[in-house]
Order: C-alpha cells, then sequence, then structure tokens
C-alpha cells in the first residue's frame, strides 16, 4: 500500500485527489495538510511515501515546505501540483529536489501514474521539461555542483552521467548503451550517490560543468555502447 499525503489548501482538491487514489487501489491517502507549514509537520509525523504538494498554499507556500522536507528528509519523494506548468516556482522545486510535477488540469490517470511511479523514485520528467529546468538551473547558478572528483565514477557511470546531461530519459541511455533499464537506473542511483547529488536534475546539471555535455546539450564524447 503507498501512503499519501496530499498538501493542498482547496478542500475540494483534497477530497477528490483522496477519492481517485483510493478508487485506482493500492494506495491510502494518510494525512492532507491545509498548507505548507502543516505539510512539514505531518511529513515528519507521517512519513509517507509520497506527498503530493500544491504550489500556492498560505502561511508557508509549497515550494519552501518542500524545501524544508528536502531538507530533513533528502529521500522524500515530491510530486508537486501547480495549475500552471511554467510557473517558476515548479523549476524551483525540481531543482530543490521534488521528483516531478502534475498540471492540476492533467487526466486523472496521469496522477494516479504519478504516485506509483514516485513511490519507487522514478523521476516524472520528460526530457524536453528536464532540458528547460537544466537550463534555468544553470543560467541562475544555483543547483549544486560542487560534487566529487569524476574520478569517483566508474567508465560506465561517467557515460551514464553524460548522457543525464543530453536530457535522455533512461529507455534512451538504455539503447545507446545496448544494457536493460533496471541497469540504467541502477547507473543513476550510482552516479548521484557518489556525487552527493539529489536527482537527475542535478546530475544533469554537473555534467554540463564538468564539460561532459556542449550548450546544445550534445555529449563532448560520444559513450561507447
Amino acid at each position: 500500500m503507498i501512503r499519501v499525503l496530499v498538501a493542498d489548501d482547496q478542500a475540494l482538491v483534497r477530497a477528490g485527489v483522496r477519492m481517485l487514489l483510493q478508487a485506482a487501489g493500492g494506495m491510502e491517502v494518510v494525512g492532507e495538510a491545509v498548507d505548507g507549514a502543516e505539510a512539514v509537520r505531518l511529513a515528519a509525523q507521517l512519513t509517507p511515501d509520497v506527498i503530493l504538494m500544491d504550489l500556492r498554499m498560505p502561511r508557508v507556500d509549497g515550494l519552501e515546505a518542500a524545501r524544508r522536507i528536502l531538507a530533513a528528509a533528502p529521500s522524500a519523494r515530491i510530486v508537486v501540483l501547480t495549475t500552471f506548468a511554467e510557473d517558476a516556482n515548479v523549476y524551483a522545486a525540481l531543482r530543490a529536489g521534488a521528483l516531478g510535477f502534475l498540471v492540476k488540469d492533467d487526466e486523472p490517470e496521469r496522477m494516479v501514474d504519478a504516485v506509483r511511479r514516485a513511490a519507487i523514485g522514478e523521476q516524472l520528467l520528460a526530457p524536453s521539461v528536464l532540458r528547460r529546468v537544466v537550463e534555468r538551473a544553470l543560467a541562475a547558478e544555483d543547483v549544486r555542483a560542487e560534487a566529487a572528483p569524476a574520478a569517483h565514477l566508474t567508465d560506465r557511470e561517467l557515460d551514464v552521467l553524460t548522457l543525464l546531461g543530453s536530457g535522455l530519459s533512461n529507455n534512451e541511455i538504455a539503447e545507446l548503451l545496448h544494457v536493460g533499464v533496471t541497469t540504467v537506473k541502477t547507473h543513476v542511483g550510482a552516479v548521484t550517490e557518489k556525487l552527493g547529488l539529489r536527482n537527475r536534475i542535478q546530475a544533469a546539471v554537473v555534467a554540463h560543468r564538468m564539460g561532459l555535455v556542449d550548450a546544445h546539450f550534445r555529449p563532448i564524447t560520444r559513450p561507447a555502447p
């Protein structure tokens, strides 16, 4: 059973999410927060598997709540809820470590799928979105890039880091390297752990700053299959 915390200041939204997830099966809403401050408190108290976090809430907004939760529990799995996909706070939340985002008028099936994927730690970003996030992060110079030396990575992990910097999905990386998707996920996990990063967004930024990828998101040296 996937345990979910829903943080949204609108009671109707919270009720709708609860009904949707319960109807889908295998998921349970264990807590509801009406603002970011309550979300931080309930996240610590309930340790849910997934947190659905609205960005626009009173007192403490979703971005600040996400930052506080991730500072206390870096492995927390947060999916941002927003009305506008181009909201700058969406990108800030993703850079802070959120797994992905959902626009509130997305199809209900997308939310169900997002919760299930987030529960296993899978990032919910299309490659095109990842590229926009990386571009904003590079321009803002506010994503951690003081990574451990590349010597800590194996050759294959360095290949994967390069392809992450190109904005490729796990499936695309697996196809290029002629390995399974599960193997790619293992390498991505090793890369982020060794470099002290929270997610593939920060890994992609590091790849750019290490000179593995050019400004057009193309590998400087093509990884060998």
